[in-house]
């Protein structure tokens, strides 16, 4: 029987191993799980790591390209969920009816709806002119992953982070740099599925003021729109020792719209 695909998509400084939990989660729920690199993204963090410029040409754009030709490649529409930057292209693919529902978690803003005025948070080494962006441990903990003590911090860093693409920060806006008309979702939206935003009430990269922003933005469409404030969480919500709570509520969520793992036979 088939069963209904969920594509996890990661956000900046991330690799696509940080979904691995989730995935195990989901698919013990029955669900198809897919977590598929960025383009260019290598197989693991070593290698994404020691070979970081294969990212260099990576923006939203070609990001967005990208997870839309997956989404489009299966037979039964997937549940889409993204984290930061992932969570902005979940959103605009459900509004473009791509994908059956969407869970946009710590998600980059859409539209007009700025990033924090704190903008080295997404720019840190904004000095080096390379094609990258890399965090540090001691940045890691101080701007992901603020909610967790040092040595939890140091572990998700070893295990999960790698440099970000110069060119995506750049759409985003990032370091005075104009916004991307790439950077819009379709908020006006009526026929797509069930959308759901979370966010982290201590995040410092995409804070909770920015998520309701982006909830109140949908406020005249007659989509399904719900917000899930989760209090004492960071950016690193996705994958610190907290992850299960999110994950757990995302399944709920997607229970109580009717969106199983064995989708209703016709």
């Amino acid at each position: 029987m088939n069963r209904t695909p969920v594509v996890f998509i990661h956000g900046a400084w991330l690799h696509a191993l940080s979904w691995e939990s989730w995935a195990e989660r989901f698919a013990s729920r029955g669900f198809l799980a897919f977590a598929p690199s960025w383009p260019g993204e290598a197989a693991t963090v070593p290698l994404m790591r020691a070979s970081p410029e294969s990212l260099r040409g990576v923006g939203l754009e070609a990001l967005r390209d990208h997870y839309e030709a997956i989404v489009r490649s299966f037979d039964i529409a997937p549940v889409l969920i993204g984290h930061s930057v992932g969570g902005l292209i979940a959103q605009q693919l459900v509004g473009a009816n791509v994908g059956r529902a969407a869970v946009a978690i710590a998600p980059v803003p859409v539209n007009d709806i700025a990033l924090p005025a704190r903008s080295e948070l997404w720019t840190p080494g904004q000095g080096d002119p390379g094609p990258v962006v890399s965090l540090s441990p001691e940045q890691f903990h101080k701007v992901f992953a603020n909610t967790v003590e040092a040595e939890e911090a140091d572990r998700l860093f070893e295990r999960y982070v790698v440099p970000a693409p110069r060119r995506l920060l750049t759409d985003l806006g990032c370091a005075g740099a104009a916004r991307s008309p790439h950077a819009v979702a379709d908020v006006d939206n009526t026929g797509r599925g069930p959308l759901l935003l979370i966010s982290g009430q201590e995040d410092l990269l995409v804070p909770d003021a920015v998520t309701r922003a982006v909830y109140k933005a949908y406020g005249d469409s007659t989509a399904v729109t719900d917000l899930k404030q989760f209090a004492d969480r960071a950016h690193s919500l996705v994958i610190d020792s907290g992850w299960r709570f999110v994950a757990d509520h995302v399944l709920g969520w997607l229970d109580d719209h009717g969106i199983r793992a064995l989708p209703a036979q016709s």
